[in-house]
């Protein structure tokens, strides 16, 4: 068997809001919730489990996804209807742009718990030859 990601657990301050959130704006829907645990599948089978932990315990991380041209602009369109402020650039000095790296379409923005999440439609570097 090869090595892959099964899940990762993503600290929240509300696990339930940071879980709708996220599957909201991507068009996903909440997989499972067992113990302090509200899961987000993704296309590729890994989970994102989102954990109510006190707010002094959160290090904001940063979760980038990979999607389609037709995903991007459906959660765009939400971010942008929101009034969510989002970046073309990590360190926050491209308010309200998208990036074109690649040759593709990029943003940053803030989830609720104040995690990076970032939105590409190609990798880094591009597409393999």
């Amino acid at each position: 068997m090869s090595v892959e990601l099964n899940h990762t657990i993503v600290h929240a301050r509300d696990n339930r809001e940071s879980a709708a959130f996220f599957a909201d704006l991507l068009g996903l829907e909440i997989t499972g919730e067992w113990g302090p645990f509200v899961a987000v599948a993704l296309s590729n089978g890994v989970t994102l489990d989102f954990a109510t932990v006190p707010a002094e315990h959160i290090t904001p991380q940063h979760y980038a996804f990979l999607v389609s041209e037709a995903e991007f602009d459906a959660a765009y369109a939400k971010i942008s209807e929101r009034g969510i402020t989002h970046w073309a650039d990590p360190h926050q000095k491209q308010p309200n742009e998208i990036n074109r790296n690649d040759g593709g379409k990029g943003i940053y923005f803030l989830d609720p718990s104040e995690h990076a999440m970032e939105l590409i439609t190609i990798p880094y570097g591009g597409w393999p030859a």
